[in-house]
C-alpha cells in the first residue's frame, strides 16, 4: 500500500469509528447493553466501571483485526490501526478530559469547552431513556442540545436533571 492509501483507510477508520461510537453509544448501551453502561451514568467513587468491559470487547476484536490483518490484508491491519488511534482519542477526549479520569482541567473555551459541555448534557438525562450527543469526538452546539432537552423533558421521552438548564 502507499503511504496516501495508508492515510484514506486510517483516517476512513477514525471517521467510521465516530460513527459506529455514536451508533453503539445510542443503540447498544442506552439500549439492551445499559446493564454495563447504567454504572457510567451514576456517581460512583470506583476507579472502573462496567462500562469499561466496552473497551474490554472493542479491544479483543480490534487485537482480531490486527492479526488477521498480519497474516490477510494490510487494509485490515490498518483499518485496525485506525480504530486503535480513535480509541486513544476517545480515551484521551472522553475518560481524561470530560470526565476527568486522569488529569483535573475544565476547558474555559474553544473546541474542548464545547466537547465537555455537549457530553455533561449528554449526561442530563436520568436513565437510558432520551438523551442527546451520543458521540464522543464530535459535538453538536451545546445551545441546540438543550433545547432539544426541554423537548424531550415536554415531552415525556427523558427525565432530565435539574441542573442541566433545559
Amino acid at each position: 500500500m502507499t503511504w496516501w492509501q495508508i492515510l484514506g483507510v486510517v483516517l476512513a477508520s477514525v471517521i467510521g469509528m465516530e460513527i459506529f461510537a455514536w451508533t453503539a453509544h445510542k443503540y447498544i448501551m442506552h439500549g439492551w447493553g445499559w446493564g454495563w453502561h447504567r454504572d457510567h451514568h451514576e456517581p460512583h467513587d470506583n476507579t472502573l466501571e462496567k462500562n469499561d468491559l466496552y473497551a474490554v470487547v472493542f479491544g479483543i476484536i480490534v487485537f482480531g483485526m490486527f492479526a488477521i490483518g498480519y497474516v490477510v490484508s494490510d487494509v485490515l491491519w490498518w483499518t485496525a490501526f485506525g480504530i486503535t488511534l480513535y480509541g486513544l482519542i476517545y480515551t484521551l477526549v472522553h475518560d481524561g478530559l470530560v470526565h476527568q479520569r486522569f488529569w483535573k482541567w475544565t476547558p474555559k473555551r474553544g473546541y474542548a469547552k464545547r466537547l465537555v459541555q455537549a457530553h455533561r448534557l449528554h449526561h442530563a438525562t436520568i436513565g437510558k431513556e432520551g438523551g442527546v450527543s451520543f458521540g464522543f469526538v464530535f459535538a453538536p452546539d451545546p445551545a441546540k442540545l438543550k433545547r432539544e432537552l426541554k423537548r424531550q423533558r415536554d415531552a415525556g421521552v427523558a427525565v432530565v436533571r435539574g441542573s442541566a438548564g433545559a
